[in-house]
């Protein structure tokens, strides 16, 4: 059974930072490839970033230069780095798995604010 562990979010004002992570138990790990979604109130969820198990990366255009997405397979994480945090980045993100129908952890929120 796969299951994810994360956290991470919480409130930051513009230009600030935060570092999401992801732990993902009941895979081998370093197998698959791990991807953050988002989904702000009223909006589809969205892709903002990707990790192949051989350490390539993909990334939404505008989240590209202030996001970093990375992972570690000895503790079968992965994390998300997000600089310089615009109002338009608020939103609830989610670590998903792209693999059979896809798995998806329970989300933690991302609010940026003054």
């Amino acid at each position: 059974q796969v299951q994810f562990a994360e956290s991470g979010g919480g409130l930051v004002q513009p230009g600030g930072s935060l570092r999401l992570s992801c732990a993902v138990s009941g895979i081998v790990f370093s197998r698959y490839t791990i991807d953050w979604y988002r989904q702000a109130p009223g909006k589809q969820r969205e892709l903002v970033a990707a990790i192949t198990s051989a350490g390539d990366t993909n990334y939404k255009d505008s989240v590209k230069g202030r996001f970093t997405i990375s992972r570690d397979n000895t503790k079968n994480t992965v994390s998300l780095q997000m600089d310089n945090l615009r109002p338009e980045d608020a939103a609830v993100y989610y670590c998903h798995l792209p693999a059979g129908f896809g798995y998806w952890g329970q989300g933690t929120q991302v609010s940026v604010s003054s």
